[in-house]
């Protein structure tokens, strides 16, 4: 009896990771055909494949379970897990793209859950397949109409700032050139949670327009920078440029790699505020573009990592300024 019931928990749990690693695969198929019907990075593989896998670990569970609010709703999110687990095991997604996608799986799964509960609690014995054959389908049949559907680039502003109790000269030489960060100095808590690089140093030639600046970090990751307005212990506006093909691939996920497909710095700004005659303000902000469709989301966490970043560097420089 309990072999039977243990047999049946793998099948609940077992049965939509398969699914879910079905999907994955599809989406993940390299060709210019598959790539132009399915994409990992659209609002269909975001909120359909875990809607289904919610709605198929439900329609596999024994009615009485099903009865329960709380089992709905949370019953979907062990695949999930498990679909979690075995993709990073595996090397097919990374750490970071799942932290930033795993609120919306779970929330999705949970959805699809419910909806599964209430047909199965309708006893539509005649037509609880279908339903569930065609929520498992449309991660299949939607994509293709999504991908049809030309992507809208979004521009977004990171905006920081700090307040500096030293002379300008002494805080605008630590904008201009950083010296080496070391690793004990960095404060950027979600970057290094998410396993991003880190800001080492940035390298300027001259101090004005048309300078060059570069702001190098952790793994490989360079960033180009163009000065194009110039104004000396004031203000300081530069291009950003990432040349994927520089950055080595196990820097950053693909699906975020900066100047890749989906995600790009565009530009920085310094300014320095005067407060008093011992206080300033240093503001630092950047403008980033994201190509998803489902940009509403990523944005939000483009711009909670960007203002890590940000602030980050600028505590460093407060602390040098005022110290030094």
């Amino acid at each position: 009896m309990k072999e039977n019931k243990h047999w049946r928990w793998l099948l609940i749990i077992g049965i939509p990771i398969l699914f879910a690693l079905i999907i994955r695969g599809i989406y993940g198929l390299n060709g210019r055909v598959w790539e132009e019907l399915f994409s990992v990075m659209s609002v269909t593989f975001l909120l359909l494949l875990p809607f289904a896998v919610g709605a198929i670990t439900i329609y596999l569970s024994d009615i009485e379970k099903v009865k329960s609010k709380a089992y709905r709703f949370f019953m979907p999110w062990l695949p999930i897990f498990g679909f979690f687990i075995l993709t990073l095991l595996l090397s097919i997604e990374g750490w970071a793209c799942w932290v930033m996608i795993l609120p919306v799986f779970l929330l999705a799964a949970s959805i699809g859950g419910f909806i599964a509960g209430y047909y199965k609690l309708r006893n539509a014995k005649k037509n609880g397949k279908l339903y569930v054959s065609l929520l498992a389908l449309l991660p299949l049949l939607i994509s293709p109409i999504e991908q049809s559907i030309k992507t809208i680039p979004g521009t977004y502003k990171a905006y920081t700032f700090i307040d500096i109790k030293a002379a300008p000269q002494a805080i605008w030489s630590n904008v201009t050139r950083v010296a080496t960060i070391q690793e004990k100095q960095d404060k950027g808590w979600l970057a290094k949670f998410l396993d991003f690089p880190r800001p080492i140093k940035a390298e300027l030639d001259f101090e004005g327009v048309g300078a060059s600046r570069e702001a190098i970090f952790s793994k490989g990751l360079v960033f180009h920078e163009l000065v194009r307005e110039y104004q000396h212990q004031k203000k300081m506006v530069f291009t950003i440029k990432a040349n994927p093909y520089e950055i080595p691939s196990t820097t950053m996920d693909e699906h975020i790699v900066v100047g890749g497909d989906f995600f790009d710095v565009l530009d920085g700004t310094y300014e320095l505020e005067k407060l008093n005659e011992n206080d300033y303000r240093l503001h630092l902000y950047s403008h980033f573009e994201m190509k998803t469709n489902f940009n509403f989301y990523a944005s939000y966490w483009g711009k909670l990592i960007m203002q890590d970043i940000q602030n980050n560097i600028l505590q460093v420089i407060k602390y040098r300024a005022e110290h030094y």
